[in-house]
Formats: C-alpha cells, sequence, structure tokens
C-alpha cells in the first residue's frame, strides 16, 4: 500500500490512462488526486469523459480528491494550476502523467526518499527517468542532478510553492550570466538561454517543466535520478501533446531498483548531466553541426537537395532563386 498521496494528471486519452491506473491500483494509495484539462472540440468532449470515467473505477479504500476544468486551459497552465492546488492540500506527492507507466518499484523509491529528503532543502525533485544508456553513477541507487527529468516523478509542497509561473528573475539570470554557475558549457547554456528567452517573451513552447526545471535552478534545487529506468513513457503517438513523433526515449523499459542504496556524497553527477544533454538534448549533434566537417555535410546535403528539385522543379528553383537576387538590389 501506498501512504504517498499520488497526483495522477489525465487529459483525453482512456487507454493510457487505464494502463497507468492499473499500476495506481497495485499500489492502493490512502490518496488520489486528479487533474483534468477540458476539451478543445466536442470530439475531444467525449474522450474526456471516457477518460474521467476510469476515475470511476477506483476499488479500494481511498480519498479521490478531483479538480477538472471544463474548458481547456492547455498543457502549461492546466498542470501548474493543478499542481498548485495538489500541493495545497498535501505536504508532498508522486505524480504521474496519463501516459507515464511506472515500476512498481517507483512508488517505493519515492516514498523512502521523500521521507529521508523531507528536510533537505537542497533536494528538490525525485523522478523516476534514467537516459543514461545503462552508465551507473556514483556508488548508490540514484544520483543528483541538475535536470528534473518529469516522466513520473515526486517532490514537496516546500519546493513546489516556489512555482515561477511567469520566470519573473529571469532577465536578472540571464543579463548577469548566472546560468554560467549552473551549466557545464557555453553550448549547454546558449541553449537554455534561448528556450528560456522565448518561453519568456512569447509563452512558448506551451510546457510547465521549463518553467519548473528554471524554478529549480534559481533556488540550485538538485533532483535526485535512479540507476536504472522506472517509468516508461508510452505516450509517444498523434495523440500527444509534446510527445508526437517516435523517439529513442518512447517506451523506455524499466527494472526493479531492489533496495535502495543511499550515495556517499550529495553532490551533483557533472559528468551524468554532461551526458544527458549531450544525448538528451541533442548537444552532440549541435556541437558536432558547428565543426568544418558538420558544416560541409550540411552544405552537401543542401547542394543534394537543390539538385534533386533542380529535376523536379525546375520552375519552382529557378523562381525562389530570382526572388534571392532581387530582394538584394
Amino acid at each position: 500500500m501506498c501512504k504517498t498521496p499520488i497526483a495522477f494528471l489525465i487529459f483525453r486519452r482512456p487507454d493510457l490512462t487505464s494502463q497507468v491506473f492499473e499500476s495506481i491500483r497495485e499500489v492502493k494509495p490512502k490518496k488520489l488526486l486528479v487533474i483534468a484539462d477540458g476539451p478543445r472540440n466536442e470530439s475531444e468532449a467525449v474522450l474526456c469523459h471516457q477518460t474521467r470515467a476510469v476515475i470511476e473505477t477506483v476499488d479500494w479504500d481511498c480519498e479521490v480528491l478531483k479538480n477538472y476544468s471544463e474548458e481547456n486551459l492547455g498543457c502549461r497552465k492546466r498542470i501548474s494550476s493543478g499542481l498548485d492546488w495538489v500541493f495545497a492540500q498535501v505536504d508532498e506527492a508522486i505524480v504521474l502523467e496519463d501516459d507515464c507507466l511506472p515500476h512498481p518499484s517507483f512508488f517505493n523509491f519515492c516514498e523512502q526518499l521523500l521521507e529521508y529528503y523531507r528536510e533537505d532543502q537542497r533536494v528538490w525533485c525525485i523522478s523516476g527517468n534514467n537516459f543514461q544508456d545503462e552508465q551507473w553513477r556514483g556508488d548508490g541507487s540514484y544520483y543528483f542532478s541538475n535536470y528534473n527529468h518529469c516522466w513520473g516523478w515526486a517532490s514537496w509542497r516546500r519546493a513546489w510553492q516556489n512555482y515561477d509561473h511567469n520566470l519573473t528573475n529571469w532577465q536578472k539570470i540571464r543579463d548577469n550570466n548566472y546560468l554560467r554557475s549552473i551549466l557545464d558549457s557555453d553550448l549547454e547554456i546558449k541553449y537554455w538561454q534561448n528556450i528560456f528567452e522565448d518561453l519568456y517573451v512569447t509563452g512558448k513552447p506551451n510546457s510547465w517543466a521549463y518553467p519548473w526545471t528554471f524554478t529549480c535552478w534559481q533556488n540550485s534545487g538538485l533532483t535526485i535520478l535512479p540507476n536504472v529506468n522506472l517509468v516508461s513513457n508510452i505516450g509517444f503517438r498523434a495523440d500527444g501533446t509534446h510527445t508526437l513523433v517516435d523517439s529513442g526515449l518512447a517506451d523506455l523499459p524499466s527494472k526493479d531498483i531492489g533496495n535502495i542504496c543511499h550515495p556517499s556524497f550529495l553532490v551533483r553527477d557533472r559528468f551524468a548531466d554532461e551526458y544527458t544533454f549531450d544525448n538528451h538534448f541533442d548537444g552532440k549533434s549541435m556541437r558536432e553541426a558547428n565543426t568544418f566537417s558538420g558544416k560541409l555535410r550540411s552544405h552537401l546535403s543542401a547542394t543534394k537537395r537543390r539538385i534533386i528539385r533542380l529535376f523536379t522543379d525546375p520552375v519552382g528553383l529557378f523562381s525562389s532563386m530570382f526572388q534571392k537576387i532581387t530582394s538584394n538590389i
């Protein structure tokens, strides 16, 4: 039985919701807090209704609290406002979205570490994700990271209450180069500067997770990441919000983490974070693109596309070339 409250985020995918709900049913939490966004059209209204019906099948001793929106708020506003509501009700929670299928040991992992680090202000998040390609980090069952992966995670009210919805401190952090004290390379800094600047200026992408990352970073909050993957994202398909295409991170197998062994030191693993940036956030490809060989490949690829177009659409090719020439006159 899971004593820790579980927050379950749902929307319009009843089949995936049912799968994740079954994993929750197995641990029988005493309290289940359900957050649902509203439909954008009539067809989504049917799917939203079917999805919410899954929650009505709770058949164990459980207090079910619901925070359902009848209008569509969007990913960023719905999830962040829903989690505001969750942490107004409880001091700590395990958070699962409708496409995050956890291994049974994920719940015990979160429960133990929520208790172990409850009063430790250095730790802000516990994640069930591992993207290290089976590389073991440190001497414990988990390690510490800057990256608060959110496909199945847990946290405390003490951390979430600092959630910076609108990145209010971004200009100060940008102008004073504070990211340099957090991140490990100029490329990584540039990557995240671009994301936070776009989010601050345009509000895009429509993501609650980037402001959560920003919140943790501006407070020097570390995330616990397991040395085996504990959650599989099963939602990479056409009806996803941010996971529309196939990915090497889709449907990653999850494993039993076994008995929890605490690491000897509470220190961020810089090498693990560099690996995450290079492979999870495409840092390796970006770095390679800036080399001579990378630029050469890009040039050859563009030349190849122009040659193909010359034979398939010569009128269109010469038209676009003429427009470029005349625009410079």
